[in-house]
């Protein structure tokens, strides 16, 4: 019963400051009664439901498995078979991101009412698929330079700072339309299906290499892969 009990409190203590927010400004400054009450506080348990069965399976499945295929690649000593499966792993979990198809189909609708590409179904297919792909590939990449950085023990502020003042100069020469969208792009990959599998492959690689911190060294490939899908889709745009 503990097993489920707690993170279910864990997740309405979570929850408790946004709804308080909510019902204090529909109340006191809307002054309005909240509409379909039964609705909201059905939708509310299943959100309590479904954080606390994310955050078990986290606890139980995804981190476990990051560490231990980390650690299993760095004993197997391969650097390739490691920068492979971390550009997969990278890339994978970033196509199946809800919130990057979300953005991206949103970013297609808006393009083709604006008439940037033909408002049909196939236009607004593509358009969205090319920057699924092209920022699936930019984490790919950031991972497996992340980890590679974490191979080399290089300091990942120096390697942070460089990648901004690309982005910086980048978007001088990108089409207006697309900024809003690569800035966007960056947030949106790093979310609920990314962040725990690359986040237990960095501390679990830093865990197993002899030398390495993993408070220093494991942590920072969250910031990779926020940071490339900005450069390649303001790319992305200035090729298309």
């Amino acid at each position: 019963m503990k097993f489920i009990l707690s993170p279910l409190l864990g997740s309405l203590r979570d929850l408790a400051p946004i709804v308080i927010v909510i019902a204090f400004f529909q109340i006191a400054v809307l002054q309005q009664a909240l509409p379909n009450v039964l609705s909201i506080l059905t939708g509310l348990l299943m959100v309590v439901i479904g954080l606390t069965l994310f955050i078990r399976g986290l606890e139980i499945g995804l981190f476990p498995i990051g560490e231990t295929m980390a650690d299993a690649f760095a004993r197997k000593g391969s650097v390739f078979w490691l920068l492979l499966f971390s550009f997969c792993l990278g890339f994978g979990t970033t196509v199946a991101e809800p919130a990057l198809i979300a953005v991206a189909a949103e970013a297609a609708e808006v393009a083709a009412n604006g008439g940037m590409i033909e408002n049909n179904d196939l236009a607004k297919e593509s358009y969205a698929n090319g920057l699924r792909y092209t920022v699936a590939v930019s984490v790919g990449l950031a991972i497996l330079v992340g980890v590679f950085r974490i191979l080399k023990g290089w300091p990942i502020q120096y390697l942070i700072i460089g990648g901004y003042i690309f982005v910086i100069v980048i978007t001088m020469f990108a089409p207006k339309e697309i900024i809003g969208i690569a800035y966007d792009s960056g947030g949106v990959t790093t979310s609920t299906i990314t962040v725990p599998l690359v986040t237990a492959l960095g501390v679990g690689l830093a865990s197993a290499i002899k030398g390495r911190n993993p408070m220093i060294d494991g942590f920072g490939l969250i910031a990779f892969a926020s940071l490339s899908p900005m450069i390649f889709v303001m790319l992305y745009g200035i090729l298309l």
